[in-house]
């Protein structure tokens, strides 16, 4: 089935809002926005009295040339927050379609299906002697669900799921629903993108981001992957104008050649900072449990994760206690931060608990 049918009728019919910048481009005498003619001091060049391009040229070319996609297969969004939203609001009737989650997960995904009003099934994930694992019977017994949200690695568990497990659950539910699977932590890993994919799974779908391993963050630049049609749809719906010209300008510069080989230069230093923080958990009596993880966190399980997350609090460290997540209880995750922040969090290890 063509993943296009599967949206919304509403949304297939609607006619998008055009906006200026939709209808013309910023060349000329421009006089169709009712913007002020003068930037504002400190404007740096960036021509901020002027609204922006809703999808930068320049910043799809090159965000399509590192994902080895097609332009018309991409979608540059506010994060991966919004590509979730947009694909929820687009792609789910309310109080009628269903969303599953393998939790414990990001929470975005049943947020933003519930403030939509469709259901949220659980497929959780299973605690193995490895790591966590997908129940794949859980999924295809929870079918048929309109979004299946995946997300490799998974946050907070950092596990893995294989491409032929993902592909091939596509494949199964191709007649009713969408895969959507979240690589928001992929460049911290070595295995490959499934934006490629996409082409040949139609009913596949990839959220990038830039906030990760690229350092922006504070930028909110992320991407959709999809067939051309679904990207169609999506563009229907965001917002006239959702990316800030400094946040473009910024990711520009990250993605620059130089810059990717600041980037590798960092992940491979997060990488043995990681290797030495897990040395260290490993041989520490309060962890129960560690969980490496392929991404740029770890996940402990500890007898009072509230102690140790209040303790590091007073010590001036923030952790985030999972212990909220089903199958998570007593859990805390450590972000893999500088050498001199996780020296700090090695000093406090060394005397906790007290």
């Amino acid at each position: 089935m063509n993943p296009v049918d599967l949206a919304r009728a509403e949304i297939r019919a609607l006619k998008p809002y055009a906006s200026a910048r939709a209808l013309a481009d910023s060349a000329g005498v421009l006089l169709n926005a009712n913007e002020n003619p003068w930037p504002p001091l400190g404007d740096a060049g960036l021509s901020l009295n002027r609204y922006p391009d809703p999808q930068p040229a320049a910043l799809k070319r090159r965000l399509a040339e590192v994902y080895g996609v097609d332009e018309a297969q991409l979608l540059i969004t506010r994060g991966s927050d919004e590509g979730i939203d947009l694909l929820v609001r687009v792609f789910c009737r309310a109080g009628s379609d269903r969303v599953l989650i393998c939790p414990p997960c990001f929470g975005m995904y049943a947020l933003s299906a519930r403030v939509q009003n469709a259901e949220v099934v659980e497929a959780p994930l299973r605690e193995a002697e490895r790591g966590w694992e997908l129940d794949r019977s859980a999924v295809e017994q929870a079918a048929p669900c309109r979004l299946y949200f995946l997300c490799s690695p998974n946050n907070p568990t950092g596990n893995l799921i294989e491409p032929e497990t993902v592909l091939d659950l596509a494949g199964q539910v191709a007649d009713h629903g969408l895969v959507v699977i979240d690589e928001a932590y992929i460049e911290f890993c070595e295995r490959a993108s499934l934006a490629e994919q996409v082409g040949a799974q139609p009913n596949l779908v990839v959220l990038r981001t830039l906030s990760k391993a690229y350092a922006l963050a504070g930028c909110r630049i992320g991407a959709v992957i999809a067939e051309a049609g679904v990207i169609d749809l999506l563009r229907r719906i965001i917002a006239p104008y959702p990316l800030p010209t400094p946040s473009v300008a910024a990711a520009l510069t990250a993605l620059d050649p130089a810059a990717l080989d600041r980037q590798r230069d960092q992940l491979a230093r997060l990488a043995e900072l990681k290797t030495t923080l897990l040395a260290q958990l490993h041989r520490h009596p309060a962890m129960t449990t560690v969980w490496p993880g392929e991404a740029n966190f770890v996940l402990v399980r500890v007898d009072d994760a509230a102690r140790l997350v209040a303790d590091a609090f007073d010590a001036g460290i923030r952790l985030r206690d999972q212990s909220g997540q089903p199958g998570l209880a007593g859990c805390v995750r450590m972000t893999i931060g500088s050498e001199h922040e996780m020296q700090s969090l090695s000093e406090f290890l060394r005397h906790w608990p007290t």
